[in-house]
C-alpha cells in the first residue's frame, strides 16, 4: 500500500511541473488578435485551399499567418518566437513553412507549428481560428 501511495505521489509531482522550456519562450507579448477574414474577397480567396497561406498585418507580435491545413485552418504569430523581436524576425511564407529573416534563417512548419531543420526551444504562437460561413475569425 505504501508503493502505491508513493507511485501516485511521483505521478501528481510530474504532472504538476512547469515546462522548462516555457522560461526560453519569453519574446513574445500576448498582443491583441481579432480580425475576420472574407474568403469571397481576393486577398483571401486562396485560403480555400490547401497548403496555402496568407498573411494580416497590424495583429498579434508582427502579425497573423493563417493557412488551410486540409482538416481546417490554423493562425500563428507572425514573429519569431525564439528572437528578441526585431526588425529581421518576422516571419515570411515560403510555401508550407515560415522563415524568419535574421541570420539564422529558423524555420517553422505552418502545419505544426513546429522548427524545421533544428531544434529550437519555441514554436510558433498559435492563435485561435473559427469559421463563420465564408469568413474565418482569428483571435486570441
Amino acid at each position: 500500500m505504501k508503493h502505491f501511495f508513493l507511485i501516485i505521489s511521483l505521478m501528481f509531482l510530474t504532472t504538476c511541473s512547469r515546462n522548462n522550456s516555457d522560461a526560453n519562450c519569453k519574446f513574445l507579448v500576448n498582443a491583441a488578435v481579432n480580425v475576420t477574414l472574407n474568403m469571397n474577397l481576393p486577398q483571401y480567396s486562396q485560403l480555400q485551399f490547401t497548403s496555402n497561406s496568407v498573411y494580416v498585418a497590424n495583429q498579434g507580435n508582427k502579425g497573423v499567418i493563417v493557412m488551410n491545413v486540409g482538416s481546417g485552418f490554423r493562425a500563428w504569430d507572425a514573429a519569431d518566437p525564439n528572437h528578441e523581436q526585431t526588425s529581421c524576425s518576422l516571419l515570411t511564407i515560403t510555401g508550407a513553412n515560415a522563415v524568419c529573416g535574421c541570420t539564422d534563417a529558423n524555420t517553422y512548419s505552418l502545419f505544426t507549428g513546429g522548427s524545421i531543420g533544428k531544434q529550437l526551444p519555441c514554436g510558433l504562437k498559435e492563435y485561435r481560428v473559427s469559421r463563420s460561413g465564408n469568413s474565418l475569425i482569428v483571435t486570441n
